[in-house]
């Protein structure tokens, strides 16, 4: 079940990576069924929030009608940063899915553990992995393609 849904947010990614953004998606699930879908849109807006699980959490609050998304699911490509981790816990999402764990920004496992922190209102159960190296890859995959473009534009010069 988790691998359907985060073949989902794989799709939002690829969305993004189109776009020439950062390649993360996220999906909401509730009942079963997906509520929301969103990918980065960071370098196309220019807006620092437009991260993809933002985006999906706000268009998941649209479509339950409330801020609080207790029985829903979250599904991302990457461990959630600061910024998310905190519109997770005020949106009262009981679990997150991630892929691809984040080692210079991640919030929920890798610098921190904020979905867990005791004084908090709200705590969030997380299962990391899913599909990893798929995201992972994704992700190397873009920043590396970033670099030798950057490089090649250097070296024309």
């Amino acid at each position: 079940m988790h691998n359907e849904f985060m073949k989902a947010a794989i799709d939002e990614a690829k969305k993004a990576e189109a776009l020439g953004e950062v390649p993360i998606g996220a999906v909401v699930v509730k009942d079963g069924e997906i509520i929301s879908r969103a990918h980065n849109l960071r370098e196309t807006t220019q807006n620092p929030v437009t991260h993809a699980e933002l985006l999906a959490i706000q268009k998941a609050s649209e479509a339950v009608g409330s801020f609080r998304l207790e029985d829903c699911t979250l599904y991302v490509t990457l461990e959630p940063c600061v910024m998310c981790s905190g519109a997770i816990i005020m949106s009262r999402v009981p679990l997150v899915v991630y892929g691809a764990a984040d080692k210079k920004g991640g919030t929920v496992d890798s610098l921190m553990h904020l979905l867990d922190e005791p004084r908090f209102n709200h705590r969030a159960d997380v299962v990391s992995g899913v599909l990893e190296e798929e995201c992972s890859t994704m992700l190397k995959s873009f920043f590396k393609n970033l670099r030798l473009s950057a490089k090649q534009k250097k070296n024309a010069r």
